[in-house]
């Protein structure tokens, strides 16, 4: 029990974030309207997103300098949960777009630099299914992941910056915290973002031990 009380948090956390995300008070603002909520979703998966990325590059790294199965296994586990991630972060801001911006897609920079750097990942996913021999993979890859980590970050929080963007904090819009996350967003927005980046890593654990589980399972056989 004392081993798992990340997962009870974790589960508590996802069951405030839905029923208060729905159901609490959020303020009333221009165009954004009830559209606010998506706060609760759209924004914690791009957090969830880059922690995951980070989880699997720092594994990435550990494979370079002790090239195990264990350390290729969860950079890799942790770079599919992290897309997975990215996608539904994708998917959540163009249903937002579209209420708010009147359209899906804007060609906003930050939604151009969010699928170039899921591309990139695809492109991760497509590298190592073109190597047969494990470590000759696992040691690409990993190179392969520390260079897309590097490109992703200023990708989402520089060059957006550097030119008119409709995303919040970005362009010289105001941020967030300047003009509507008040008390009562924060009360949902923190615990969501826990709750969501928990429950990834709790994915990348459970998927990483059964592909440990199975490796071990097929060198027996």
């Amino acid at each position: 029990m004392k081993k798992n009380w990340w997962k009870i948090l974790t589960v508590l956390l996802l069951v405030f974030t839905v029923v208060a995300g729905m159901l609490s008070e959020v303020p009333r603002l221009a165009i954004l309207n009830e559209t606010i909520r998506n706060l609760y979703f759209h924004v914690p998966m791009w957090f969830g997103m880059i922690l995951i990325l980070l989880i699997s590059v720092i594994y990435s790294i550990k494979y370079l300098r002790n090239p195990t199965i264990k350390n290729d296994v969860v950079a890799y586990e942790s770079a599919k949960v992290g897309i997975l991630f990215g996608v539904l972060g994708i998917v959540t801001g163009m249903e937002w777009a579209k209420f708010t911006w009147g359209e899906y897609w804007s060609n906003d920079p930050k939604q151009n630099a969010a699928a170039i750097g899921l591309l990139i990942y695809f492109a991760y996913l497509v590298l190592r299914s073109s190597f047969a021999e494990q470590q000759q993979r696992a040691r690409i890859s990993a190179v392969y992941n520390i260079f897309a980590f590097a490109a992703l970050i200023p990708l989402l929080f520089i060059l957006p910056r550097l030119t008119d963007s409709l995303h919040p904090g970005n362009g010289g819009n105001p941020g967030f915290n300047s003009y509507d996350l008040d008390n009562r967003l924060r009360l949902v927005f923190y615990p969501a973002v826990l709750g969501w980046t928990l429950l990834g890593i709790w994915i990348v654990n459970v998927r990483s031990r059964f592909e440990l589980l199975r490796q071990r399972l097929y060198e027996t056989v």
